[in-house]
């Protein structure tokens, strides 16, 4: 009975307390204080971030569209000069589009990055978060990247420092160690070449340690002609200087000849021939051309004047070939032919064993 009349007592409702009621109205005044204090920091943070984001927005924008009109500034400029004779010369138009283009594309990504990671930081402190933790978080997690990406970027780097230096573009024939040929495509990461067989090589720009560019100022083609010891050569001088000047005044060849060809002298003397050094200086990427005509057309002159060029086999007194020698179709001696050779006797299969008596003790 007590206990039934203890709990029908606790289980009758009891009505709220002042006290309660003044704890409430008091929480609320308290925060209905808060956010009054604090609306106006919050406003104020707000319009700062979306001020902020606005600003570096129609930056980005505007200096994209500045880098945009000056590479097209560059690529018309390019495209009048092409196809002039001071454009043939000086401008290659693919070349100057993909170097301009490339640089472009550099200088809108290094842009949009500083801009907008300004903005980000900058967003940041205003929300009054601690940016020392990040930025060393940032900081290490770039020394990971860098280490696990290094040939990457390298071949970004190099790339950047060889279309912004113009080591070579779109035309130019280049030996890259690696490989050589014609440059048909200029990246920031690879370059492919054009090889002498049709083949493309894709050569990364961080594994070239030195290039040679054969198509920058001017090539030199260069003729080594070989004559016979007892020709004239003063009337050899005089035959091959008129060749190279009569192919300098040909129309097809004048442009491509910058200097009259001539004869440097003798290169090389030996018993029985001489050989003369030819040379002509020519338009960049126009020596190999210009080499083998002006071979061509010496090959005919001398044979026009009578002068003989050095024989490939041996010439006696009278102009006829030399006998063949007929020792040379005689193999050399072997220590095997010998049966006494110490060589022949270990080639020699090994004689069976002889068979053991009966009784006979093995050993004695």
């Amino acid at each position: 009975m007590f206990w039934s009349a203890a709990l029908a007592a606790d289980s009758t409702p009891r009505p709220h307390t002042p006290a309660s009621l003044d704890e409430a109205q008091r929480t609320a005044n308290d925060a209905a204080g808060w956010v009054e204090q604090n609306w106006s920091v919050w406003l104020g943070n707000g319009l700062r971030i979306i001020l902020i984001i606005v600003i570096a927005v129609a930056m980005r924008s505007l200096i994209r569209r500045g880098i945009t009109k000056l590479i097209a500034r560059m690529n018309r400029t390019a495209q009048a000069v092409d196809g002039t004779a001071l454009g043939s010369l000086l401008v290659n138009a693919e070349r100057r589009r993909q170097r301009s283009e490339a640089i472009g594309s550099v200088l809108r990504s290094v842009a949009s990055f500083l801009i907008m990671g300004t903005a980000a930081l900058t967003v940041l402190s205003v929300l009054q978060i601690n940016l020392a933790p990040l930025l060393a978080s940032a900081g290490v997690a770039g020394v990971a990247i860098g280490f696990g990406a290094r040939n990457l970027v390298t071949d970004f780097l190099s790339g950047v420092f060889m279309i912004l230096e113009d080591q070579y573009g779109v035309g130019d024939e280049i030996d890259a160690g690696v490989a050589q040929g014609t440059v048909i495509e200029v990246g920031l990461r690879v370059t492919k070449l054009r090889g002498a067989n049709g083949a493309i090589w894709y050569v990364r720009n961080g594994e070239v340690k030195r290039i040679g560019n054969l198509s920058q100022g001017w090539a030199m083609a260069e003729v080594d002609v070989t004559l016979r010891y007892d020709e004239d050569l003063d009337r050899a001088r005089t035959v091959i200087s008129a060749a190279g000047a009569a192919m300098a005044e040909n129309a097809r060849w004048k442009e491509k000849i910058w200097e009259p060809v001539e004869v440097m002298g003798l290169d090389a003397v030996t018993l029985d021939s001489v050989v003369v050094r030819v040379q002509a200086k020519t338009m960049p990427g126009e020596a190999a051309a210009v080499a083998r005509e002006l071979r061509w057309r010496i090959k005919l002159a001398l044979d026009a004047a009578g002068i003989r060029v050095a024989a490939p086999t041996a010439v006696v007194e009278d102009g006829a070939p030399a006998a063949a020698d007929p020792a040379a179709a005689v193999a050399p001696p072997s220590a095997l032919s010998n049966p006494t050779s110490p060589q022949a006797q270990a080639t020699q299969p090994i004689p069976p064993a002889a068979p053991v008596p009966q009784g006979a003790t093995l050993g004695k």
